[in-house]
């Protein structure tokens, strides 16, 4: 699992494409290869900062040929400021999407109730997720994706809203994204599980199948509302998400 994740982390750091892995793994296993991942990133210094969910429509996973979500992990050498800038050259292919993002304001593990999950929150915002697969043409099996960390890569988290009514009503928030001001993609955080807090109960759920937990203090970033786009140089990317506000940050290729 070490020899894997050194080589899915070479293929990072460097910004360059591999093949997709020889070496079929089940989802243990290709879990184990994204933990070992992690610990390459908190030993170059990075903190972990929270999680990611993956496959939060049933389109995609009906696309996919799966019927479970997948999780992967943030850390804050992957955070963009609000209004700040990434280097499109440190990434292969980056796509963005638009997301919500809770804070844990518990640590949580195991089956939630939908009240125990609301509770477990304390502040929503709105998000912009950067993925980027490691792998050549984007392309990539299930346990491919979940050993390269879910294709996590970067995300822009928006101003915290701590009101219990702003966390209890996001499942159907409008929500646009735009380059340097003209609209690519418009949906609903409806789109994310039908309710954005589903994924809070199921990344509990996730993590204690895996003997992890999620502490509290933790970004839960709760799956993309649209399709993702691919980053283009020198762009102002913005997110207008209902009653969350908007975030921003722009792109430039050295």
């Amino acid at each position: 699992m070490n020899a894997l994740a050194l080589r899915l982390d070479e293929a990072q750091q460097r910004a360059t494409a591999i093949e997709q892995l020889a070496e079929p793994l089940n989802i243990a296993e290709a879990y184990e290869v994204q933990t070992a991942l992690l610990a390459l990133r908190l030993g170059r210094g990075e903190a972990l900062t929270g999680v990611k969910m993956g496959f939060t429509s049933t389109a995609k996973r009906q696309q996919m040929g799966v019927e479970d979500l997948i999780f992967g992990v943030l850390t804050d050498g992957m955070a963009v400021r609000d209004g700040g800038t990434t280097d499109l050259a440190t990434y292969v292919h980056p796509r963005v999407e638009p997301e919500v993002a809770f804070r844990l304001g518990k640590t949580i593990s195991g089956q939630l109730t939908a009240e125990q999950a609301r509770d477990a929150v304390d502040a929503v915002a709105p998000a912009l997720e950067i993925i980027d697969s490691r792998y050549q043409d984007f392309k990539f099996s299930l346990s491919d994706v979940v050993a390269d960390n879910c294709s996590s890569a970067g995300y822009v988290i928006g101003s915290w809203n701590a009101d219990p009514a702003a966390i209890e009503n996001t499942n159907n928030l409008g929500m646009v994204m735009s380059f340097n001001g003209r609209q690519v993609q418009s949906g609903s955080s409806a789109a994310i599980s039908g309710d954005p807090l589903q994924s809070v109960i199921d990344a509990a759920r996730l993590a204690g199948e895996i003997g992890q937990e999620l502490p509290a203090g933790s970004i839960l970033l709760a799956g993309a509302a649209t399709a993702a786009v691919p980053l283009e140089p020198n762009s102002e990317v913005t997110l207008e998400v209902q009653h969350l506000g908007s975030i921003s940050f722009r792109t430039e290729d050295s």
